[in-house]
């Protein structure tokens, strides 16, 4: 059977209410009704979307994944516009006391089908993630409409090892779904570029925009690159709305058969220091 080569993607931008998953339900329902397309394949969300980048308030707003409000509210999304949902992440509250940053990834029909959680946590310069949440088990590569997608969330993209991993493992499309500070924004920019680069695949790079508390804001600039880089859809600055267009996946197959990098890549990388 012949691969499916076409997918029409959205990403949803926005400043989330601190600590308040109603308002932010509402934000999102509001956002989505207003401007997503109709023949969109796949939505995707920012990372916290439900409680924004406050560590201090993740406890709060933690949710058992059965009988999830956030997860409930995202399948009746799905069902409602037809449409599969990459959701960010929540907090995941864990039977032993713990939490997780957890994506939830919803089918079409409103059906939970898969989850990732958050595999490297941001614990630095001011930041206490890691005080909240605990390391998740595994990466996650889902496929959807026919297309391999690695899932990483926001300082995941710090690490290659993880892309290259999905990308041997037969990934068409990456996906960082971030809550990035406007205070680093060279990693983000430079980063996610890359990321679809040296793995030659498409890139979705979200994050959330808007001010946070006091003088932190989150970077906003989401990005989708293609296969080389190249920027095909973007939200330049803080404007909360949808960002969208129609991946191709022709000519990245094309193009790897031409270009057949990992076939460069050696099996050891001993170094030695002389």
């Amino acid at each position: 059977m012949e691969k499916a080569k076409v997918l029409n993607v959205a990403a949803l931008q926005m400043q989330s209410v601190i600590g308040d998953r109603k308002a932010n339900y509402s934000k999102v329902e509001k956002i989505i009704s207003n401007e997503l397309s109709p023949d969109t394949d796949l939505l995707v969300l920012p990372e916290v979307w439900t409680v924004g980048w406050s560590c201090e308030d993740f406890p709060k707003c933690a949710e058992y994944i059965d009988n999830c409000e956030t997860i409930q509210f995202l399948s009746a999304i799905a069902r409602q516009y037809n449409v599969n949902i990459l959701g960010g992440s929540f907090i995941q509250k864990c039977k032993d006391g713990k939490s997780l940053n957890t994506c939830p990834v919803i089918n079409r029909d409103g059906k939970l089908i898969a989850t990732y959680s958050k595999n490297h946590l941001y614990s630095y310069c001011g930041c206490s993630e890691g005080d909240f949440i605990k390391v998740g088990d595994s990466p996650v590569m889902v496929n959807i409409e026919g297309f391999n997608i690695g899932l990483t969330i926001c300082y995941d993209i710090r690490f290659p090892e993880i892309f290259r991993a999905y990308r041997l493992a037969g990934a068409d499309l990456l996906v960082n779904m971030a809550a990035w500070g406007l205070k680093k924004p060279i990693p983000w920019e430079y980063l996610t570029g890359a990321r679809a680069v040296e793995n030659q695949c498409y890139m979705i790079a979200l994050t959330q925009s808007g001010r946070i508390k006091d003088d932190d804001f989150n970077i906003g600039h989401s990005r989708i690159f293609d296969y080389c880089g190249e920027t095909i859809a973007e939200i330049k600055d803080q404007r909360e709305g949808i960002m969208s267009c129609k991946i191709d996946f022709s000519n990245m197959y094309e193009y790897r058969k031409i270009c057949t990098i990992l076939k460069d890549i050696r099996e050891n990388y001993e170094v030695k220091t002389v």
